[in-house]
């Protein structure tokens, strides 16, 4: 139960991250809605690969770069997921892109990121 707690506070971390760069984007630099959100999917899941090896689930393994390859495997599918709930969302429902991506965010942690970076890339 506490490593899933520490996994919860490092998606904070990461979201944080992800909702600064995509807004930031959008707003300061005029980026499409959906290029900011993947740039901003990206650094957040770079923020949550480090925080998780290093924290959640103190990985010692040398296999660092095995580790980045699975990593990259379930965040691009992680990438897809929102990628594509943000886009459905804004552009079939009409709410706002932040609205949007907090719900696809949400929606992908709880049923996805989770489990596979548990059971699949920070696995002993």
């Amino acid at each position: 139960m506490f490593t899933f707690l520490k996994a919860q506070a490092s998606s904070l971390v990461a979201s944080a991250t992800d909702f600064g760069v995509t807004i930031m984007a959008v707003n300061l630099l005029g980026w499409w809605y959906l290029a900011a959100s993947i740039t901003g999917t990206v650094a957040g899941g770079a923020v949550n690969f480090y925080v998780n090896r290093k924290w959640v689930f103190e990985s010692e393994s040398t296999a660092i770069r095995w580790q980045i390859l699975k990593y990259i495997l379930v965040w691009a599918g992680n990438l897809i997921i929102v990628t594509s709930g943000v886009f459905m969302l804004t552009h079939f429902f009409n709410l706002n892109y932040v609205l949007a991506k907090v719900l696809s965010s949400v929606l992908t942690g709880i049923s996805y990121n989770y489990i596979m970076q548990k059971q699949f890339i920070f696995s002993n």
